[in-house]
């Protein structure tokens, strides 16, 4: 009998070592940073064009009920990902800008307008709710209005003050901001999707509607709950970590992952979940937006 081959054995050093090395090999080429970014860009174009498609299929099925809280929503899809889109086509101009501000202003927009975008579902299903409870529903949208107005206001100011004085520590409260406000939507998420949720249990779940309406509300809950968490957790990293950071070029795995974790995958699993269209014929359950 012959003696088996021995098998080199690697240390755990010397892999960590050549993770780093692939890690870094990958970062400072140009051939892989515009592989990347080109491939960021024609996802984000083809959800873009799905949510357009649905929203253009909505709008043929039921015409006459004006902006509904499903049309808003497919349409600001629709122009989330198309700006994310056009951003990593030109990504090379983008990270490039002065000063400075102007690339955290492409590249974090679209972010406050995806937040503007889902928790446009957290409203809907807080009027839902609170209609089922016979609680008042006049004010939600108000706040729904004041919130992201507030939201905006503050980052337009964290935005002219870095024009103007490009500070570490504005930069640092600008990041520390955004994961505020994404802890923020991913709580609401869990609030609004987690009561109706419930309330869906409490009821017979024996018609398929039902319980297709039940999977809807749970599945959509948990994907943007996640979503936004892992944003709070990226950005507020890389407020203290200039190696988490993602508004460089030569960063572009990381950008990879975290982009479709936090926006490819969560819009495209929604849309895909949320396909269904209206009824064709007028039911009192398809309400416009007033």
């Amino acid at each position: 009998m012959g003696r088996s081959p021995r098998v080199a054995s690697v240390s755990p050093m010397e892999v960590a070592a050549l993770v780093t090395g692939w890690w870094d090999e990958i970062n400072e080429s140009t051939q892989w940073q515009d592989g990347i970014f080109y491939a960021l860009c024609a996802t984000y174009a083809l959800v873009s064009s799905v949510a357009l498609i649905q929203l253009i299929r909505i709008e043929l099925r039921v015409p006459e009920y004006g902006w509904t809280t499903q049309k808003v929503f497919h349409l600001m899809n629709f122009i989330v990902n198309g700006v994310r889109a056009v951003v990593f086509g030109f990504h090379n101009q983008v990270f490039d800008l002065h000063p400075k501000v102007l690339t955290w202003v492409l590249l974090d927009l679209p972010g406050l307008l995806f937040f503007s975008t889902y928790t446009l579902l957290v409203l809907f299903w807080a009027e839902i709710y609170h209609q089922a409870r016979s609680l008042p529903t006049d004010k939600l949208r108000t706040v729904y209005i004041a919130v992201n107005g507030a939201i905006y206001f503050i980052q337009v100011c964290i935005w002219i003050y870095l024009w103007i004085d490009d500070n570490s520590v504005v930069e640092f409260v600008g990041k520390v901001f955004i994961a505020v406000v994404s802890i923020l939507a991913a709580l609401g998420f869990l609030l609004y999707g987690g009561r109706l949720f419930f309330m869906l249990r409490r009821f017979p779940i024996e018609s398929k509607g039902r319980r297709k309406k039940l999977h809807e509300v749970g599945s959509v809950t948990a994907i943007c709950f996640t979503c936004f968490l892992i944003r709070c957790f990226v950005v507020f990293l890389s407020a203290f970590d200039s190696d988490a950071s993602l508004d460089v070029l030569y960063h572009p795995i990381l950008n990879l992952i975290y982009y479709m974790l936090v926006e490819i995958l969560p819009s495209a699993l929604v849309l895909f979940i949320l396909r269904k269209l209206p009824p064709k014929r007028i039911s009192a359950q398809y309400h416009p937006i007033r």
